[in-house]
């Protein structure tokens, strides 16, 4: 296994692990990183690993949240294990929207949008759109700050909002955090149900991608994908802990601002330098 190979996995995992959970559009960073590094593998493989390095991730949010999300604590009694079942199911009402949009539409989304001039535009775009809310918010006070306060119309309403995210560069954490607040959240619960919406949605594109690829991997292919994910997992861990505990004193602006000059880097790159 060529060592290069492994360091360019790690740094695929660590942008992966980092951009999937703030609101910064994992895509975008994506298409600028696709541009340096080039993993030598098939293309079929390419885009499989992808999205199945996204495991690791979501290994990273069950881990943190665990007793949270488990129906089933000891720990916890009859109420709060119902509770718990509630969230999930307000979860699984929120993916609902995307879901079907998804399956019904994501490859002529793809086809019409996953260009860099699209990316630009949703980067800079939402960007604004943080500054504007946040601006706007500073004179309201959330009335869902706690995950018993989100009810299931609040949750399905933010499911509505992750539609967004099927268009390239707006991220699927930005999209539904940004709803979220619009509705009525406090900044910690949409960051949290953003980060409980991303389990079903990526684990179930992961099992789609592998089953298309199939289980056949080459003793490289599989060593490259187990140090994506692993890569992945340790960087989401601190990528996570990191937001929630930045936006217990600071709102989104900053990265707002962030992806509007993700935005005009991305432009700039493509316009003067990419063929």
């Amino acid at each position: 296994m060529d060592f290069i190979e492994i360091i360019k996995t790690i740094f695929l995992g660590i942008v992966q692990g980092i951009t999937e959970w703030l609101p910064i559009s994992s895509t975008g960073h994506m298409i600028l990183t696709d541009e340096f590094i080039h993993l030598n593998v098939s293309q079929a493989f390419m885009d499989m690993f992808l999205v199945v390095i996204q495991l690791g991730s979501i290994l990273a949010v069950l881990v943190l949240y665990f007793h949270k999300l488990n129906p089933f604590s000891p720990k916890k009694n009859t109420v709060e294990k119902q509770e718990t079942l509630s969230l999930w199911l307000k979860v699984i009402i929120a993916i609902i929207p995307a879901g079907v949009i998804g399956v019904l539409f994501n490859d002529k989304i793809d086809k019409l949008f996953f260009n860099y001039q699209t990316v630009t535009i949703t980067l800079i775009l939402y960007g604004i759109l943080f500054i504007v809310v946040e601006n706007y918010n500073k004179r309201r006070t959330p009335k869902v700050d706690t995950l018993e306060k989100l009810d299931f119309k609040t949750a399905f309403l933010i499911g509505c909002f992750q539609i967004l995210s099927l268009i390239p560069g707006t991220s699927r954490s930005g999209s539904t955090i940004l709803g979220a607040i619009l509705i009525g959240t406090s900044r910690n619960i949409a960051a949290e149900f953003s980060f409980f919406l991303a389990v079903p949605i990526m684990f179930g594109a992961s099992l789609i991608k592998l089953l298309k690829f199939g289980f056949s991997f080459t003793n490289n292919e599989l060593i490259i994908l187990l140090t994506g994910m692993i890569t992945a997992f340790v960087v989401s861990i601190l990528a996570i802990k990191f937001l929630v505990g930045y936006i217990k004193k600071h709102d989104f602006k900053a990265f707002g601002y962030y992806r509007i000059i993700l935005g005009l880097v991305v432009i700039t790159y493509f316009a003067l330098f990419a063929q």
